[in-house]
């Protein structure tokens, strides 16, 4: 911002107290307040009441606001069955994505994505834009900058941070999505293996704001895929929609952040064994698959979906803790961390939540470890000490016998066979 002829101000109290703060510090810096301040539209309940609030502040004291849509394709609003007696939202993904994809299709959806296209291939330095710094709006004879919090921030970060960080900001997304380009066409048959490197990497872009969904359907050109499609493309596209039709679950249902969608099952009565829910943490519960998901977490802060996926019905479904347990460790740890596609996952897994997924469906973590890391090679790499059973079917459910101690390797916290009964018993008893 700065070599453009802008500058950057964080103030690190939340906007209750820093509005105030910069108000009166312009004021007494004898600068004008701004005729009008502008946001793009959130919609995690906090954000919501946050944004409210922020409204009414600016509009108190004369100041015109404007929001606007760019963190979704398509807004929570915009999307409802036609039934005018039924819900005013799709609670199943299947027929929100054939509406999700009508509407990308329609005048309106392709309008939003040409709009795109032609601002990514505009000018990337508009200079011209930015013509103010902060200092000199602190330049009157009372004038005093609040404190910029940036750095201190910063330093507090890096000292709590122990995985890697990507590259940060639009020209980093835009590389990553270049880099996908080349595998999109293969998305559906490499999307599922932990070990490819089969899947986009966007997540954290998309969660950050450093590019937006519509945004990245213009890069790659899509937009024209049809939902029954089985392409990579069109496969991709869905996923999509799975995040949007996430938003607008917690839209419109914003208990789901803290309870079951699903009233049923709102009261299930969960093990919730301390011990079990620590060694799943680490890494220790003796499924190779579960803990080489979970290591991939703890030390990069990113997981492969497929595995998200099984340790998390792991959790629920085995060790039979509570989905809120699992899906709050996962935002103290992702680095995509999202409210809505993570709480829409979990709540999936444990078969709480909107998407009709049978509390009876329960994964088998070696059968998913066979099928989609075959050769053990996504294992070896985060389980170092089974490394050496790569490329045997012994890497996934490791013997213990001479050859292989468990001095080395974890014994199997519960028996799968006999926990799978006993989540059904579970959800039966409700």
């Amino acid at each position: 911002l700065r070599s453009r002829g802008s500058d950057l101000l964080v103030l690190d109290c939340g906007p209750k107290l820093a509005f105030p703060l910069l108000f009166d510090a312009l004021k007494a810096s004898g600068s004008a307040l701004p005729q009008l301040v502008t946001w793009n539209r959130d919609y995690e309940p906090f954000a919501r009441q946050r944004d409210t609030l922020a409204k009414a502040f600016f509009e108190a004291r004369g100041i015109a606001t404007e929001t606007a849509a760019d963190h979704l394709v398509i807004e929570p609003h915009e999307l409802a069955p036609a039934s005018a007696g039924g819900k005013p939202f799709f609670s199943v993904y299947s027929p929100f994505a054939r509406r999700w994809f009508e509407f990308l299709h329609s005048p309106a959806g392709a309008q939003r994505i040409a709009e795109q296209q032609m601002v990514l291939s505009g000018p990337q330095n508009p200079a011209e834009s930015f013509r103010i710094r902060w200092d000199q709006l602190f330049q009157g004879p009372n004038g005093s900058k609040p404190m910029d919090a940036l750095d201190s921030t910063q330093s507090a970060n890096a000292s709590r941070v122990t995985v890697p960080l990507p590259p940060a900001g639009h020209t980093a997304a835009r590389d990553a999505v270049e880099n996908f380009r080349a595998k999109v066409q293969q998305y559906g048959d490499q999307r599922d293996f932990p070990d490819t490197g089969g899947t986009s990497r966007l997540s954290i872009y998309l969660k950050n704001g450093s590019i937006t969904s519509r945004q990245v359907i213009a890069l790659l050109g899509l937009g024209n895929e049809d939902f029954k499609s089985r392409s990579g493309t069109a496969i991709f596209l869905k996923e999509i929609a799975w995040r949007e039709f996430y938003y607008h679950i917690l839209w419109h249902n914003p208990h789901v952040e803290h309870q079951a969608f699903n009233p049923a099952y709102k009261d299930l009565q969960w093990e919730n064994n301390p011990q079990w829910f620590e060694l799943w943490t680490q890494g220790r519960t003796g499924y190779p698959i579960v803990d080489a998901g979970m290591r991939e977490l703890n030390t990069t802060g990113w997981m492969h979906n497929r595995v998200r996926m099984i340790v998390s019905s792991f959790l629920t479904k085995d060790l039979l803790i509570d989905w809120r347990w699992g899906e709050r460790y996962f935002m103290q740890k992702l680095l995509d961390g999202d409210l809505a596609p993570n709480n829409g996952g979990w709540q999936w897994s444990a078969s709480t939540g909107c998407d009709p997924q049978p509390y009876f469906r329960i994964f088998n973590p070696e059968l998913q470890s066979k099928k989609f890391d075959p050769d053990g090679r996504y294992i070896a790499r985060h389980v170092p000490e089974l490394a050496k059973l790569a490329g045997t079917a012994a890497i996934h459910s490791p013997p213990d016998d001479l050859y292989f101690s468990r001095s080395t390797y974890v014994a199997p916290v519960v028996v799968h066979s006999e926990q799978r009964l006993k989540a059904m018993a579970l959800f039966k008893q409700q």
